[in-house]
């Protein structure tokens, strides 16, 4: 595969849905069967093991706060089970996977605790980027990232173009199964993530299924209220670009642990890895192993002197550059296996809410070509873009 793949689902929640699961039943299942594996596995619950019929306990747990929360995104879920025959409650666990993990990793959730403190982990790597208007050569603003995972999970990379029978039209690089990760919606509110390892998971709701919710907002403050209401499952960083009340482009990153967060308003550049920059969230993290703590730091290092040494002249080509920085035997933005430490870039993406343009890429940022999107308008009351 070279180019990244593309399907739109249209309609109703449920026919969204069962479009989705209907066009890549065998891969749904395929990623699903794998992720309710590695949700037993220590490598990636800091050391807790649970059982397949602990985890699934755990998912049902989990269910009620996403039918509070989104019973729109649960009705595309009941679609996509139907189309696949993979149970809700699977198909919830394998799309927020990396939030799920972090309720494992809890010593006190398990039934019986086989180990009793938070052990180190190894977080999910991904560089994300936010650049205002005042900070790019064209007045531009705009947010990007690579995305990286466990190897295995690049062949299921795919843009998904959403439109929806009621509310915004979006486009989100996700996976196969999963309704959404990064995105960009018609209004031009843009949202971007990384993982990191909370310490607090408990039953909630998953990242993703806030991604979306976030991505049916008007404005970037509404999405940003939608982050701040949610009953998080675990940790994640996120970054949102996007129009204010008045039309004017706002960016925040917002540090966010199960339990607590921590938005910072984003006036110039900001770049986030895989670790809390901000002193009070440190706390609410889990350790790291030490490849993975040498990853976060390397690569934000990397991430902030790139973007400091270009400020009043980024441009989307740069940011496409960043993606792709690579060193050979070094730990590097645009990420390579590494032994021992199954994590790659699986693919990157930018994003311009004033243009409504997305450029993305499936697999090594650094062996691949970006790829130009555009967010069609679902509706005619859409504003036009600012350019």
């Amino acid at each position: 595969m070279t180019d990244i793949r593309i399907l739109t689902i249209s309609g109703s929640p449920y026919e969204m849905g069962y479009t989705h699961g209907k066009a890549f039943a065998k891969e749904i299942g395929d990623l699903t069967e794998e992720r309710l594996h590695l949700s037993c596995d220590p490598f990636w619950t800091g050391g807790q093991t649970a059982t397949l019929d602990e985890v699934l306990a755990i998912g049902r747990a989990c269910l009620r706060h996403h039918e509070a929360f989104a019973p729109e995104l649960m009705e595309e879920m009941r679609g996509m089970a139907d189309a696949t025959g993979i149970g809700v409650n699977e198909l919830v666990i394998m799309n927020g996977f990396t939030d799920f993990v972090d309720i494992i990793a809890n010593p006190a959730v398990l039934s019986h605790t086989r180990a009793k403190s938070v052990l180190p982990g190894d977080a999910i790597d991904c560089t994300a980027f936010l650049v205002a208007p005042a900070a790019s050569a064209y007045g531009h603003g705009y947010l990007g990232q690579t995305w990286d995972m466990h190897s295995t999970a690049t062949p299921y990379v795919l843009m998904l173009d959403v439109r929806p029978q009621t509310g915004p039209a979006l486009m989100t690089f996700t996976i196969t199964g999963c309704v959404a990760m990064i995105g960009m919606n018609e209004h031009g509110v843009a949202v971007g993530i990384n993982n990191l390892l909370g310490a607090e998971g408990r039953a909630g709701v998953h990242w993703v299924y806030v991604v979306r919710k976030m991505l049916a907002q008007r404005t970037v403050e509404e999405a940003l209220t939608v982050l701040q209401g949610a009953h998080l499952s675990g940790a994640h960083n996120y970054l949102l670009l996007g129009p204010d009340a008045n039309g004017a482009l706002r960016g925040y990153n917002v540090e966010h642990m199960a339990t607590r967060a921590h938005v910072i308003p984003v006036e110039s550049i900001y770049a986030h890895t895989n670790h809390c920059l901000i002193a009070e969230m440190v706390n609410g993290e889990r350790p790291r192993k030490s490849v993975s703590h040498a990853s976060t730091v390397a690569r934000q290092d990397q991430a902030s002197r790139f973007l400091e040494d270009q400020i009043g002249h980024i441009t989307v080509e740069m940011l496409m550059a960043l993606t792709r920085y690579h060193a050979d035997g070094e730990l590097s933005v645009c990420a390579h296996v590494q032994p021992g430490y199954d994590v790659e870039s699986s693919g990157a993406c930018v994003m311009s809410p004033t243009t409504r343009e997305l450029w993305a890429l499936w697999g090594n940022p650094c062996r691949h070509e970006y790829e130009a999107f555009s967010v069609a308008s679902n509706s005619a009351s859409n504003s036009a873009p600012t350019e």
